[in-house]
Formats: structure tokens, sequence, C-alpha cells
């Protein structure tokens, strides 16, 4: 049942996607309507943001984002799409970004991998296949991945799949459809296994996303008039791969914009993999200027603290933008119980770094601590709406010029009442 009732509820958001790129665009904030004149874009946000507000502690913030509750909400650079509207859209589908552009999203993110015959396309992760489509399903396919489904045990032994993009050809990756990203490691059947969503996200547009090819994204934010954020994943597969070297890679995505004729001041090419940084910043400046170099080495305490100290180095050699978590740039202040910037943040203020972070609304209840993105400040965080709390520290003393987002609409309410 629930597969005939979303058809008609995803088209609101979808609808845009169809519309021929070479239509007249402001902005993104103009569309055509199919006769040659143009209409109004309207940001739409639904109830999400009223909620969160709504569950906030009184307080002058508050206060202030109440005030705005009648809009006008616009789009905004500030609000990074993070693979476009995953918590409730199946990453990386053209369904997901229609959603993030209708939300107000300024720019939206493409995974970039590589499939068998070396072309680009929008996936999270090189080998994810068999948790983010439905590659398992298809017979055709499924004996392709690097590691077939394997159904878990009474002894313990987890299900198991691994199926990559470097598995299969371009044209075979069109053929799948998208699916919330999730799986049931206690599955003993494929359909139980691909039946994993996690519990605050939702399977009601699951039914069969459009994935998308790298120059298919281009094709389809460069026609909304938006900003792009790739980011080069890290391969799974030893590299060279099969004559194709990493070097080629990052500079196969890089052609891609400049084929297409896009500006780079519309590019924020990111990467997890410093090499990745230098070689675009060595090779290619006008876009090296705006990558942005992923820093997961936050994640332990060492780890930390050897990024910190890093930053004066990176910032000398032609680094300027940082993006770790966002839990990395705040703490908790022992002596007034206020959220604070970080030793990160000030150290990378001090260095002239500019920084944007990852990933908001990527959590679920805060009132159980929020998990990952707010390990830092858990002891003063008790409530769903204390996402706009850290949110506004972020913004207003940490200064992020961007964050990525799982829902942009919550993001671009933010930043809409705040003018960013």
């Amino acid at each position: 049942m629930r597969y005939l009732l979303t058809s008609g509820l995803l088209f609101g958001l979808a609808s845009a996607a169809a519309i021929p790129t070479n239509q007249v665009n402001d902005n993104g904030n103009g569309n055509g309507d199919g006769n040659g004149t143009t209409k109004k874009f309207n940001v739409e946000l639904g109830p999400r943001p009223y909620y969160l507000v709504n569950d906030m502690d009184e307080g002058p913030l508050k206060t202030k984002l109440q005030s705005c509750s009648e809009g006008p909400f616009e789009v905004s650079d500030f609000v990074f799409a993070h693979r476009g509207a995953p918590l409730q859209f199946p990453e990386h589908t053209s369904e997901s970004y229609s959603a993030a552009r209708r939300m107000g999203a300024g720019a939206i993110e493409c995974d970039v991998a590589f499939t068998k015959d070396k072309q680009l396309v929008c996936r999270h992760a090189q080998c994810d296949l068999h948790t983010t489509t439905d590659i398992l399903n298809r017979t055709d396919l499924a004996a392709k991945c690097t590691t077939p489904f394997t159904p878990a045990t009474d002894n313990g032994t987890a299900a198991e799949a691994k199926c990559c993009t470097s598995d299969i050809t371009q044209a075979e990756f069109k053929t799948l459809c998208g699916k919330m990203d999730g799986f049931d490691p206690n599955a003993t059947t494929v359909e139980e296994y691909l039946d994993g969503t996690p519990y605050f996200r939702t399977d009601l547009y699951s039914t069969c996303g459009t994935v998308l090819t790298h120059n298919e994204y281009i094709e389809l934010v460069n026609g909304w008039d938006l900003k792009f954020t790739p980011e080069l994943k890290e391969p799974e597969v030893e590299m060279p791969f099969d004559g194709y070297t990493q070097e080629q890679y990052a500079q196969d995505m890089i052609d891609a914009y400049k084929a297409a004729g896009v500006d780079p001041s519309r590019v924020w090419a990111q990467s997890f993999v410093p090499d990745d940084i230098f070689y675009w910043i060595e090779n290619e400046p006008d876009f090296g200027r705006q990558a942005v170099y992923l820093d997961e080495r936050v994640d332990t305490v060492e780890g930390y603290a050897n990024a910190t100290a890093s930053l004066p180095d990176l910032a000398a050699r032609g680094v300027q933008i940082m993006a770790p978590p966002f839990f990395a740039l705040t703490k908790v202040d022992n002596a007034t119980g206020t959220i604070v910037p970080s030793e990160y943040a000030v150290a990378a203020k001090a260095a002239g770094l500019e920084l944007v972070t990852w990933s908001f609304e990527r959590s679920g209840w805060l009132n159980e601590g929020g998990g990952y993105y707010y390990q830092y400040v858990k002891p003063v965080i008790n409530n769903d709406g204390d996402a706009y709390t850290v949110l506004d520290v972020l913004v207003q003393q940490v200064g992020i010029t961007h964050i990525f987002t799982d829902w942009p609409a919550t993001v671009t309410y933010f930043a809409s009442c705040f003018n960013l």
C-alpha cells in the first residue's frame, strides 16, 4: 500500500526535476512553466523547522526564530544539501536533489565514485550499493558484487554483502533504483537485509529513486542556477584501478565542470584525502581556492589534538577551507555551562581558515544525547530544539560559512531569519 501512496505525495517536490534545464532561471528563484514564461520559485519548508523552534527552551533565540515564522524564506548559499535531502528521500537521487532545491538549498552535493568503465556517478561511497540501491534484488547484477549476499546465521554471524560502483558499468548503474540507506545485519533473506532504514528516517519516498551520473547531476543543478559541492570519494579498491590513477580521478571530476562551462566560484570540490586537495591547489588553482578539506582526524582525542596543531601548516600550503564534523567546533564551558567555540575552531580562525561543517539533521532524538554530532555538548542538550542552539553558536561564535544538512528546510529557516 505504501508504494501506491507515495507517487502522488512525491510529485510536488520531484516535479521541479522534470523541468527542462534550459528553462529560464533566476538564481534558483525562477522557473520555466513549459510555455516560455517564468514564474516565481517558492521555497517550501514544511513543518519540521516549526517543530524544532517550538521545542526550544524559552529565550532570545527562540523568540527571534518565532518572529520569522511567516518568512519570507529564500534560497541560501549557507545551506549545503548533504546528499540531497536524505532524512526522507533516497540519497543522491534526482528526487532527493529536487527536494533539497525546493527547501532552499543554495548548493547540492554529489559524492563522486567511479564505475567499472571509469565513469563518474553520484554515490556516498564506492561500495555502498548494497545498502543504498536495489542491486541485491537484481539477479542480473547481484552476482557481480564484490561480496554477494550471505545471510545471517544462528551462531551470531551477521548478514554480509558488498557491492561497489566499480563492480558494474555506468550503463548498469543507471538501471538501479535508489533506496533509503540502511540494512538489517540479522537478515536471512535479501528482502530483510534491504529493510533497514534507521528509526528517525522514513521509507515514504523510497519507491525507486532515480540514480544519477556525475554529468547528470551537473546538468540538473546547473539548470537550477544553484551551486555544486562534489566530493571525490576515497576509492575502496586498489589504485591504480585498471590503469586509472588517483590523479586522473581527481582531474576527471574537475574536468566535468570545465566541460559544462561552470564557473569555478560555483564549485566547492571536497575530499577527505589531503593529496586530492593539494592536487587541485597545484594543478587546478581556480578550483583549488575553494577546495574543502574534510577533516575526520578529529574522531579521536589524539587525532583532534594533531588536527588542531596542523592548521597553520595547512594554511601555509594553500588550504583555505577546513570542514570537520560540527561536534569538533564546539565544546561546553564548564564554568558557565554554555556552548562555546572549541580549540579547533579558535585555531582555524587564528590561521585565517574558513570553516565549513557537517552534517546537520543526521542524528536521532536529541533528548537521547544526539550521538556522534553532539558528543562534545551532550551534557547541556535535552531536546530536539537544541539543534538550533548549537547551530546558533556555530554561526554567531564559530563563524562557519556553510553547513551540510540532511534536511535543508531546517537550516534554510535559520538562514532566512538571520539573512545568511
